[in-house]
């Protein structure tokens, strides 16, 4: 069975919206923003792309990052790697022709098949609604956390808000930066 990995930066009070300058939110920016650059505290980011066998997003995450990563050299590992777009919407006429191979699965009960079959780690970006679907449906095994000491109040929470019951999580990798950010791994006890 594959690892299901969520991959997110996160404020202190868990919203992971507009992290990288998205127009049109109120603190659009806030990982670049407030947190000094420390190249030592995204030595994770790196990492992900070398373990990584294939990439997991929702649409509107796939409808962002399609235009920009394909070309981007920060994300060379990306472009080669299978790509899986969780979507009711989308058509096989969506998708760019220059990121590699890219299947749309229409449902969790896709992902969950997905996850059963060999290969190695998939690792999913943004996707903020798909996240909290996949933890809803006990998808997902690792978190990948990068938390910013911020509490910015309004936007999309990478966690639900539904009446689950618990999920003990495993702490397996930490750390804290000069710059107050964390970087937290944990694995889902299953």
């Amino acid at each position: 069975m594959r690892t299901l990995i969520s991959t997110a930066f996160v404020s202190l009070d868990g919203v992971v919206e507009a992290p990288g300058g998205e127009p049109g939110y109120r603190n659009s920016g806030w990982t670049v923003k407030h947190v000094d650059f420390l190249p030592e505290a995204f030595e994770i980011k790196g990492r992900e792309q070398s373990e990584a066998t294939a990439l997991l997003l929702g649409r509107v995450s796939y409808q962002a990052f399609s235009p920009v990563w394909p070309d981007m050299e920060e994300f060379p590992e990306y472009r080669k790697m299978p790509k899986y777009v969780v979507s009711t919407t989308l058509t096989e006429d969506d998708l760019v022709t220059n990121w590699g191979e890219t299947t749309i699965l229409r449902s969790l009960d896709e992902v969950a098949a997905l996850k059963q079959t060999e290969g190695g780690p998939i690792i999913v970006h943004g996707s903020a609604a798909l996240n909290r679907g996949l933890s809803d449906a006990g998808l997902i095994d690792r978190y990948h956390l990068l938390v910013f000491p911020l509490l910015l109040g309004a936007g999309k929470r990478l966690f639900s808000d539904a009446d689950n019951d618990a999920r003990k999580l495993r702490l397996v990798e930490h750390e804290v930066y000069a710059n107050g950010l964390q970087k937290n791994v944990f694995d889902v006890v299953h």
